[in-house]
């Protein structure tokens, strides 16, 4: 007889991987931005210049981990409590500390970017936060993310003690709705394009978030209980090529709008010379890797781990978030780096 595996090992080095990566863009990311300081200009601090993306590459990939622990509890489904009660124990505090980093990376961003707002400035005032807040677009983002993120966090606890009565569905909406106000406050500002292009990173960033924290969740969670991830995977599968094709497009569409809404500069020279251009193409380099990747386990991994049998998946899906955290990473960089440098 089969022995079913019910108690939760989770993959850390898989987590330990996601965060390394994502970092390790994000300063790829600044080297390739670096520019010269213009004589005369006060310059924020490369430390605040520095910090900022690492900042916010943490906060994103807590917000990944945030809504992915919150979909694991929609794809392994509510019928049997007995097998997934144990899995969801670990989830649930999980998903309670994910949000509560989103939400106090939210806070020091915001700490940050107005050191960068107001360069040259030894201390910060609430006033000058609050002058931020209420100037620049991005300052109120940053504050409606960190509420939400922190709402995410109450019904976690609240999921804590009452299990699923409090709809997962609940909150990963919450989650969802939380990534909205940011990816308005970067980029996609181009009058003609506008308003596609304010769709466009929406849908960007939902697809993206969810395609890797639904697989993220499932590999550090389940990969070692196979009845679990025989019945998850499948239904994640469709979700996850959804969310492919999606970040995908919208993801092209998006670097190419912007490079072309410069008058400055050819489209080619704009991709290729120009730092946002060598990013996009990067982020586009990831995406071919993954795309490579996510079919070796939809096509080759998961009729095996349909039939229970043992594969090599925790291994092949680490690379693949591997590589997903390090589009993260270029991700974060991307919505700062000028378009119209050459």
């Amino acid at each position: 007889m089969t022995r079913v595996e019910t108690t939760p090992t989770a993959r850390w080095s898989t987590l330990v991987c996601v965060v390394t990566a994502g970092l390790l863009g994000a300063l790829i990311g600044v080297a390739l931005t670096a520019s010269a300081p213009i004589p005369g200009v006060v310059e924020p601090s490369e430390v605040v210049s520095a910090a900022i993306p690492i900042v916010r590459v943490l906060m994103d990939l807590a917000a990944v981990a945030t809504i992915g622990l919150g979909l694991l509890s929609v794809m392994v489904g509510y019928d049997r409590p007995k097998l997934t009660e144990p899995i969801m124990r670990r989830a649930r505090p999980a998903a309670v500390a994910a949000a509560l980093i989103w939400s106090a990376g939210s806070v020091v961003a915001l700490i940050l970017q107005t050191a960068e707002y107001k360069p040259g400035k030894s201390t910060l005032t609430a006033s000058d936060i609050g002058a931020y807040i209420a100037e620049v677009g991005a300052g109120k983002a940053l504050v409606i993310v960190a509420v939400l993120a922190l709402l995410h966090a109450g019904l976690g606890f609240l999921a804590l003690r009452q299990g699923e009565k409090v709809p997962a569905e609940v909150r990963v909406g919450v989650g969802m709705f939380a990534l909205l106000p940011l990816p308005v406050t970067g980029h996609a500002s181009n009058s003609s394009w506008h308003d596609y292009t304010m769709i466009s990173m929406e849908l960007h960033v939902m697809s993206a978030v969810a395609w890797c924290g639904g697989l993220g969740a499932m590999i550090v969670l389940l990969a070692t209980n196979r009845t679990l991830l025989a019945h998850a995977l499948p239904r994640f599968s469709k979700l996850a090529t959804l969310c492919l094709a999606v970040s995908a497009v919208t993801g092209v569409f998006n670097g190419a709008v912007e490079i072309l809404a410069n008058p400055t500069i050819s489209f080619w020279a704009g991709v290729f010379t120009t730092p946002y251009g060598q990013l996009v193409l990067l982020k586009i380099a990831c995406t071919g890797a993954i795309t490579l990747l996510a079919a070796n386990l939809r096509w080759r991994l998961m009729p095996q781990i349909v039939r229970h049998n043992r594969t090599a998946i925790a291994s092949w899906a680490t690379l693949e978030l591997t590589v997903m955290g390090l589009a993260f990473g270029f991700a974060v960089v991307l919505t700062r780096a000028p378009v119209a440098v050459s």
